[in-house]
């Protein structure tokens, strides 16, 4: 997650940063195409977490070997 596409909320002095707009939309179609039973939920969930470590600042290696791939 990019820290500019982000939003931090304060609650009961935590801070919790929360995904982009577009990052939770993602997600919460995810859901709902699990939830009606179009993909099971384990898939739902390694999508998520895939799409989670590709848009995080951790992932950017990860990110790295997919272009490489892609070129291949």
């Amino acid at each position: 997650m990019s820290a500019r596409h982000s939003v931090t909320v304060q609650c009961d002095g935590r801070r919790v940063e929360l995904p982009s707009q577009e990052q939770l939309c993602f997600l919460a179609g995810l859901g709902v195409i699990a939830a009606i039973g179009i993909i099971d939920w384990p898939v739902a969930a390694a999508i998520a977490v895939g799409h989670g470590l590709a848009h995080s600042q951790h992932g950017k290696a990860l990110r790295e070997f997919g272009e490489a791939l892609e070129e291949a």
